[in-house]
């Protein structure tokens, strides 16, 4: 009864910035932890089949999970700049259409279902099956006071519906007829097992505040006209979507072990904030004009890092927690096989030198748009005054790597940029530390690099020190402003990526097929959406305008019909592979459109931007946080065209 998961393009997503669902064009919801992001799953179909939990509604006829081919909806989109999704199913006795969403959290995470009948008459079913603990805990299931009850352990979940329920090979079933015109709706409810469940909501209110509540905030998008605005902005809500309202914090996906490649055992737990992101989403949170949401991301950066800089990590849960144990989850089969099915993520515990400077460009760019925050300048000075060693230490790389430490040359770029934004920053604002012996590390890592991580006869930047193997990494030398995109060794790290990592027009981040010694693990993984993104970046700065514009063009082509993205696309099986829906591949097609659309428009608006989010994130630190907002979007990489860097260090 295993692979009964769609596609990943047949999934949308509906969040209320604590927690996501996957909804299938079957009209099935087959993944959803709550009350978080990263909590357990009770429904988890995802990575199993129908006995691991799912709430399916949909007409009668059309067979149950895991015993046929499903009736597919006929149409779906979002309702207009929304995370409100609305399913069409049409049949021969009628239309129906289902209305999905989880209004913004006030108290308890919801999901909202409410069924319409669009022309006729529809006989319908619903199947509810509540799993919790990942698919494994059967609960307690009852009524009480009209509502039906699920609890096991620390969870309950209560079902509000006028549609009469029964019980039916343990799950529970609703079948029931809609007529035109008609509107019946479904709403499910998470709270702690110790508590009263929550009062219902009103279903037809629930949706139509949630459908205001994201319309309001993306037209706070301050996004330029063009070509790409649509995919632009539906990337930002998707974002908004894996924000972390308590916190500000951004998860990497909504999923976990969602493979690489289909039947493969590249499976992490995406459910957590990467450091890694983070450059990346505060500029385009500024670029489409969120500035309270690229603060609150900045100040949850501050939280996760605050202690010692030893002890710095690469990803966080998303309040901050540190520990993020592994272990895998032997009673799930993976999506369409692949195992293990794997929870938290030991990678947490790796040294990464690149995330020093990932904090310090974040928070220089922080200080460029307005966010100023004198008490972060202590924070990096220490993790400078560790950095003025650490540099030197061979590291994990920037793709978790699980073999042995290297001296990756994307990381020793990174602690370039670690000392590089201190230096401009201590100078511009006049802030004290000790500039002279930050400017001797950066000009020392510059040589360095030069020397051992660019091969002269290869005229490529390699992916450590005295290696042949290529890195997609190499992409941001560039766009951090290491080098000048006109500089030769730029031009040729971009032609070497194009002969050997390119695939099928899209970028592999390194050969992972022949990379066993290299990241400890076997077989081969998709193209990796990001470092496309980049290369069109590289395009674009490098002069090939109309590279950089076909290849992003073809990049759009990849999203599903909901204007989603994973985080890798497979040329083989010619689909969306890995952990969905993926922050890292929405950021980049945003910055990927500041760089090719309008830029002149978007920087000149940035200082004005920057000046009134100065006024507002006072505002905001006098009030504190929003009790129902924590928004989020993005720009390129914080800069109009490369950061300085010093000629006389280039080799």
């Amino acid at each position: 009864m295993s692979g009964v998961a769609l596609r990943l393009e047949d999934y949308g997503v509906i969040g209320d910035t604590h927690t996501a669902a996957l909804v299938g064009r079957d009209g099935s919801i087959d993944w959803l932890c709550l009350p978080r992001f990263d909590s357990a799953a009770c429904f988890s179909r995802l990575l199993g089949d129908e006995r691991h939990g799912y709430w399916r509604i949909a007409p009668a006829g059309s067979p149950r999970p895991g015993s046929g081919p499903p009736l597919m909806a006929t149409r779906r989109s979002y309702r207009e700049n929304t995370l409100v999704l609305e399913s069409e199913f049409s049949t021969p006795s009628g239309t129906v259409r289902i209305v999905d969403c989880m209004p913004v959290r006030e108290t308890h995470p919801e999901i909202v279902r409410v069924v319409e009948g669009v022309s006729g008459r529809v006989d319908m079913r619903m199947d509810l099956v509540i799993r919790f603990g990942y698919g494994n805990i059967q609960p307690w299931v009852r009524r009480i006071d009209g509502l039906l009850t699920a609890i096991a352990g620390p969870d309950a979940v209560a079902l509000f519906s006028r549609v009469p329920t029964h019980g039916e090979q343990m799950s529970t079933v609703a079948e029931f007829t809609v007529s035109e015109g008609q509107s019946l709706p479904f709403v499910l409810s998470w709270h702690p097992s110790n508590e009263a469940p929550p009062r219902p909501v009103d279903g037809h209110y629930s949706v139509s505040d949630t459908t205001q509540y994201w319309q309001d905030w993306a037209g706070r998008c301050e996004i330029p006209p063009s070509e790409w605005r649509d995919a632009v902005l539906r990337s930002a809500i998707t974002l908004k979507a894996l924000t972390f309202a308590p916190s500000g914090g951004i998860v990497a996906a909504a999923t976990t072990s969602l493979p690489e490649t289909l039947g493969g055992g590249r499976n992490w737990d995406y459910r957590f904030c990467w450091l890694r992101d983070a450059t990346l989403t505060l500029s385009s949170l500024m670029a489409c004009g969120y500035h309270e949401e690229a603060a609150a991301w900045r100040d949850w950066l501050l939280r996760a890092v605050a202690g010692d800089p030893s002890q710095l990590q690469i990803m966080y849960g998303p309040a901050g927690e540190r520990e993020l144990r592994e272990a895998e989850i032997a009673w799930l089969g993976g999506y369409e096989g692949a195992k293990p099915v794997r929870i938290g993520n030991a990678a947490a515990g790796q040294y990464q030198l690149d995330v020093y400077g990932e904090v310090l460009s974040t928070l220089h760019e922080s200080r460029r748009g307005g966010l100023e925050d004198e008490s972060s300048w202590d924070l990096e000075r220490v993790l400078l005054d560790f950095l003025e060693d650490g540099w030197r230490q061979p590291d994990d790389g920037i793709w978790e790597v699980r073999g042995p430490r290297r001296d990756f040359t994307h990381s020793r770029v990174m602690a370039w940029v670690a000392f590089d934004r201190a230096i401009q920053d201590a100078e511009h604002y006049h802030l004290e530390g000790p500039v002279d012996r930050w400017r001797a590390a950066r000009e020392e890592v510059h040589r360095e690099v030069l020397e051992k991580g660019y091969d002269p006869e290869r005229k490529t930047f390699t992916q450590y020190y005295g290696s042949k193997e290529l890195d997609a990494s190499t992409l941001l030398i560039p766009i951090v402003g290491f080098l000048p995109p006109s500089d030769e060794r730029v031009k040729g790290t971009v032609t070497a990526i194009e002969k050997e990592l390119v695939q099928d027009g899209f970028v592999l981040r390194y050969d992972a097929a022949n990379a066993a010694g290299i990241d400890g693990l076997t077989g081969r993984e998709g193209a990796f959406l990001a470092c496309s993104f980049w290369l069109a970046d590289n395009y674009e700065l490098i002069g090939r305008r109309d590279d950089a514009v076909a290849l992003f063009e073809r990049l759009l082509s990849l999203r599903n019909d909901l204007g989603l993205l994973s985080e890798e696309y497979d040329p083989v099986a010619k689909r969306l592979v890995g952990n969905f829906p993926q922050a890292f591949s929405h950021i980049s097609l945003i910055n990927s459109a500041v760089n090719l659309c309008a830029k002149e428009e978007w920087a000149a608006d940035m200082s004005h931007r920057g000046r009134l989010a100065g006024l507002r994130s006072e505002r905001t630190r006098r009030r504190g946080p929003s009790s129902r907002h924590h928004p989020l979007s993005r720009r390129l990489f914080g800069h109009h065209g490369p950061q300085r860097h010093d000629p006389a260090s280039e080799a």
